[in-house]
This record gives C-alpha cells, structure tokens and sequence, in this order.
C-alpha cells in the first residue's frame, strides 16, 4: 500500500513587511486585504499543528497544490523554502505552484528559482529549472504536475494551463495509461468552479476536461477554493475523482472551510486499483486535528 498525503494554501505567515515600492499595482490591494481579513485568519499556529498531525501518519509521500506565499514578496519565497525544508526532502514532497505565488509578473518565475527541488521531474537534471508538466514516479503511483499559475490582473485569481503544456499533458496521460499506473494529477485551480467565483476559475479548464475525458488519470488534486470539495468526472475507464483541501492554515470561524489534510490509501493492481480517502482536519471546537470525512475513491 502506497500512502499519499495532501496539502494546500498554507499562506505563509506573518507577511514581511513590504517596502513601499513594492505594494505599486496589484499588490496593494492584497496588502490591504491581508490586514483587513486574511491574517486573522490563517494562522502559523494552525499550520504547524496540522503538518505534525501529518508527520504522525505513515505516509509515503507528501503533495502540496500552490499558494505558499501571499502577495510574492521577496522575502516570501525564502521562507516558503524554509518551510518546504521542514516538512520535508524534495524526493518526499512534490509541489505545484497556485497563483498567490506568481501574483505579479516581476515575481512570476520566482517559484522554480526557489523552489524548483520541489517541482523537478525525475528525468530533469538538479541543473535545470523544472518544466510542465513534470513526471514523479514513487512507487505505483505517477505524479503528474501541472502549473495553472500566472500573473492574473487586478482583482482576479484567474489561472491558466495554456496549450502547450495541455498538449504534453495529453501525451503523458495517455503513455501512462497504458503503463497501467496509478495517475496522481496535481493542479492549483479546480477545473471547475462556481459561478459565483467567476474572477477565480481555470480560464482553460474545459480544455483540461477534454484530455481527461479523452485519456483518464485515476485521481486529481487541487487547492485554490479553500474548501473541502469533491467531484467526479468523465473518463474512458470510468469517472474520475478531483479532490480539494482547505488552505492547511485557516481557523475556525472564517469564510471558508477549517484547516484540514487529505491521505490518500492507494492498493491494488492496474485496472484493480482501490484508493480510500482520509480527511483530517480541525476539530468542530479547534482543539485537536481529528478525522473529519472517509470516502473509498476507487475499488470496492
């Protein structure tokens, strides 16, 4: 049996204190968001509770979906690093950027000089910064890693996969398949989202749809809504099941869902595969991380 874990949105805190040029544009109205609403509400402390309730788990491997940082302040980067050092080796933990960590252009390639040990692909040399999508093996399963993470305008948390890396995505989902792996896809934004979160959807997720329709992938992970959520979609071997999280760091009493992390059993054979789900998260008071949800994902 191969143990994955599932974390999402961190959100790094406390914010580095910006110097003033840096909060021109898009920036400062984040800056002011964050001080009004977001740093009541994710919290280190929260964090640092769930990821040892995940360290006291027997888990294989860890995925992380993007949004480490806030508003991609320099110095942000450099203690997202820290953190990714902490919660584990890069061989052990597999990341995918969300848009928080491009949320400027001049900031927009700053996740792959950081924190590219994270996101390199088993075929990629330490010397090269990582590409998308980029292959992991680790054990039955092969994770897939996507970026939907690009600079969005002033109020919007759009993301985007863009052709090409659709394209490479199709042909190694397809040569996977046949493999007969077990296919683990990570990506920040889900490929769909509410109606009501228009400004915040994957610009190209009908598109993402189209080549798991056309080439299946056995479980899809994502972050972004910070909300538990599961949905299920379309696939030539049968439907397929795309997961989100909360962010890891949010307490109890905000807008969105408490902080919460997912383990992902996964056993079995190619065509026989069984996967349970494991939610952990918050307890409905906020004194201890407990079992929060189960759900069997694949097999009986």
């Amino acid at each position: 049996m191969f143990v994955l874990a599932h974390l999402s949105d961190p959100h790094l805190a406390p914010l580095p204190r910006p110097h003033l040029y840096e909060l021109a544009g898009k920036r400062l109205g984040g800056f002011l968001n964050w001080h009004r609403n977001r740093r009541s509400f994710h919290l280190s402390a929260v964090l640092d509770r769930i990821v040892a309730d995940l360290k006291s788990r027997a888990t294989d491997h860890i995925a992380v979906t993007g949004d480490l940082v806030n508003l991609s302040l320099a110095a942000e980067f450099l203690a997202a690093r820290s953190w990714l050092d902490r919660l584990g080796a890069p061989h052990d933990v597999t990341l995918v950027p969300g848009n928080h960590d491009t949320y400027v252009r001049s900031k927009a390639r700053h996740p792959e000089r950081h924190w590219a040990d994270y996101m390199r692909g088993d075929d990629t040399s330490p010397s090269e910064q990582p590409t998308f999508p980029f292959l992991r093996r680790r054990g039955p399963v092969a994770l897939i890693g996507l970026t939907t993470a690009v600079p969005a305008p002033p109020f919007r948390a759009t993301g985007r996969l863009g052709a090409q890396q659709l394209a490479r995505f199709a042909e190694l989902a397809e040569r996977l398949g046949r493999e007969g792996v077990f296919r683990v896809v990570l990506i920040h934004h889900p490929p769909v989202t509410r109606p009501e979160w228009h400004h915040e959807r994957l610009i190209d997720g009908a598109a993402f749809l189209d080549v798991l329709k056309a080439h299946g992938a056995e479980l899809v992970l994502h972050g972004h809504e910070h909300v538990q959520s599961l949905r299920w979609f379309d696939a030539p071997l049968g439907r397929v099941p795309a997961v989100g999280v909360p962010s890891a760091s949010a307490t109890m009493g905000g807008q969105y869902d408490a902080a919460a992390y997912n383990l992902y059993a996964i056993d079995g054979t190619p065509g026989a595969w069984h996967c349970d789900m494991i939610s952990r998260g918050l307890a409905a008071d906020g004194s201890s991380i407990v079992e929060i949800k189960r759900a069997v994902l694949a097999g009986d």
